[in-house]
């Protein structure tokens, strides 16, 4: 028999490949014990990444999701990881260092056992900290490298970085094959050479199906002396995912590894209530090209997850693209085009900015500046024309070094926008906050949470932890919600009457409750039009009057505070009593009762 390989369950991972949006905490609680009775999970990837900014999108407090979500896998014996993006922290651009430190004390406490830091430049200086942090705090940090193909992502490159973060302290090495374009031969070699070296550092592959080079890599690098394999579960795995662990349980035992077994019985009823999250609302925000790979991700390397966004940006510029060629009298160009001209940017472009690796954010930088340059040269234009800050950033080493040069040109064209090449530890271009944050939430009379993390949550992502304090997050989540259930009924060839029927049935008829007109507004002396639909009304704001016919205005008010879906009778409409005026849907709160939620006077 060979050695025992062990298998992690990347959770998190899995939603945030297939959509926009995680599960709901209590979603996340009834998924754990299901997990834990599946049996072959060492490991479960609980959070990180974009899981607590997501969170905070849909109005939700992350930290006790974290906390909730933990809590089962760490009674159990199971440890559970996150990840987190180095001098990015939790999310797309650099973290001052004192919230970096804050941050591994708080996913301590939280229950939290391991931390993946990645950079997306493979740059020391910004995971060497981290992994001190991380050790300070009490978690086990997973250094990790990030895997493309190109000319300079040699195993020499990728061993002598290892060296370096083993030297740091790491005790682990994630492989992370983000795009699943590493090759297995090289995943192999590079898996060999580590543990020839280092031979107590604990390997984990993390490896994407998308091009469909993912069970060779696998079973290459557990050849060569992996110890722990990323895997998903049906009905998120495969596609643009992970594979499943049904698969790869199979593949490594026929190759005489010692795995451990699958209680199949755990993991249909996982896999049901897996599928009851996406039918419940996560489904509508999970892009359908994501359910399939795509050999095509070999020639661009860019990550499957970015499938949806890619297609998502090529409709919205093909209109405007074609436009351009109609007025040159050129042929118009459908999506398949574009989505071949923005690969063959990709390619272009990629070597020139220095062959970063196309992984969060530094995937997003490349893929924009392609998607721009299509567009200045579909408009006769020179390339280059469109570079964001955070893409400059990038290209002039602020966020750490590039795996390879730039090209000439990139370096002129720097010169020419008087920008300076600093030479310079990324940290120290992003001083400490802390105490501002801190100032911030005492003036605000919020509470800076147990751990501090709240305090750290806010520090993190400012701008949503203010949204989702407000209730401004939840109410644009609702809407947002909502506007995708509508897209999806129209998208099925449901009617327009079916849709309103179904916007109705979450909302509550204002009815008028005796014949008369209608008079919209307060000021029935001189009234003005009907109000939007959006608007929204507080408890017991006047709604509309009835002009009667014995020359009375009867007000209707609102008994709830809600907003306006529809409107259903005119300026002046002649009603009936009963008739629909409007339905308004009531902003939720589960504290209350579904009693009638409107009366008249």
């Amino acid at each position: 028999m060979k050695k025992e390989i062990k298998f992690s369950l990347v959770y998190r991972d899995m939603w945030q490949s297939s959509g926009k949006y995680q599960p709901r905490v209590d979603q996340l609680e009834k998924i754990a014990p299901l997990i834990i009775e599946m049996g072959c999970f060492s490991r479960v990837e609980t959070n990180g990444g974009a899981f607590e900014q997501v969170n905070l999108l849909y109005g939700e407090n992350p930290n006790k999701a974290v906390r909730a979500f933990t809590k089962p896998f760490r009674e159990a014996g199971i440890e559970t990881h996150m990840l987190d993006r180095g001098l990015n922290g939790l999310r797309m651009f650099p973290v001052p260092a004192d919230v970096r430190k804050l941050m591994y004390k708080v996913k301590h406490a939280q229950g939290v056992d391991i931390t993946r830091i990645f950079c997306g430049l493979n740059d020391v200086r910004n995971i060497a900290p981290s992994i001190k942090y991380a050790l300070e705090a009490g978690m086990i940090p997973q250094a990790t490298l990030c895997i493309t193909f190109s000319p300079v992502h040699t195993v020499e490159y990728y061993s002598a970085i290892a060296d370096q973060l083993i030297a740091a302290g790491a005790p682990e090495i994630c492989l992370k094959d983000m795009a699943g374009v590493g090759r297995p031969g090289m995943l192999g070699r590079l898996t060999r050479s580590i543990k020839e070296k280092h031979p107590e550092t604990i390997i984990q592959y993390h490896g994407h199906s998308g091009p469909g080079l993912s069970m060779a890599s696998i079973l290459e690098v557990c050849e060569n002396g992996a110890d722990i394999i990323d895997v998903a579960m049906e009905p998120i795995s495969w596609g643009k995912i992970h594979p499943d662990v049904i698969s790869v349980q199979a593949m490594l035992e026929d190759e005489g590894f010692i795995v451990p077994k699958i209680n199949m019985k755990a993991y249909m009823k996982a896999r049901a209530m897996t599928q009851a999250f996406i039918d419940d609302f996560l489904g509508y925000f999970m892009d359908q090209t994501n359910r399939y790979m795509s050999s095509l991700l070999l020639k661009s390397g860019l990550p499957g997850g970015m499938m949806g966004s890619m297609m998502a940006d090529l409709k919205g510029a093909r209109s405007g693209i074609n436009m351009i060629l109609k007025a040159k009298n050129e042929p118009e160009l459908s999506i398949d085009d574009l989505l071949v001209m923005l690969f063959d940017e990709v390619e272009y472009v990629w070597p020139k900015l220095g062959y970063p690796p196309l992984v969060t954010p530094f995937s997003q930088y490349v893929k924009n500046v392609a998607l721009m340059n299509v567009m200045a040269l579909a408009k006769g234009e020179a390339r280059w024309s469109m570079i964001d800050r955070h893409t400059w950033d990038m290209i002039l080493g602020k966020s750490g070094k590039l795996p390879g040069p730039l090209a000439p040109e990139i370096i002129e064209l720097a010169k020419t926008n008087g920008y300076e090449f600093p030479d310079t530890d990324p940290q120290d271009n992003y001083p400490d906050q802390l105490d501002e944050y801190r100032k911030e939430m005492i003036e605000k009379n919020w509470d800076s949470g147990e751990d501090d993390e709240e305090l750290f949550e806010l520090a993190m992502h400012d701008r949503q932890y203010r949204d989702y304090k407000s209730g401004i997050a939840k109410k644009r989540f609702e809407e947002e919600l909502q506007r995708a259930k509508e897209t999806a009924l129209a998208g099925n060839g449901y009617s327009e009457e079916e849709i309103k029927k179904f916007k109705r049935a979450k909302a509550e008829p204002i009815v008028a409750f005796e014949k008369g007109r209608v008079i919209w507004e307060i000021d029935v002396e001189s009234p003005s039009l009907p109000p939007e639909v959006g608007r929204k009304y507080c408890e017991n704001d006047t709604f509309c009057y009835i002009a009667t016919p014995w020359s009375t205005y009867d007000r209707v008010s609102a008994h709830f505070t809600g907003r306006i879906i529809e409107i259903c009778a005119k300026q002046g409409a002649l009603v009936n009593k009963g008739d629909v005026l409007a339905y308004i849907e009531r902003n939720h709160d589960p504290r209350k009762s579904n009693a009638t939620n409107a009366f008249y006077s």
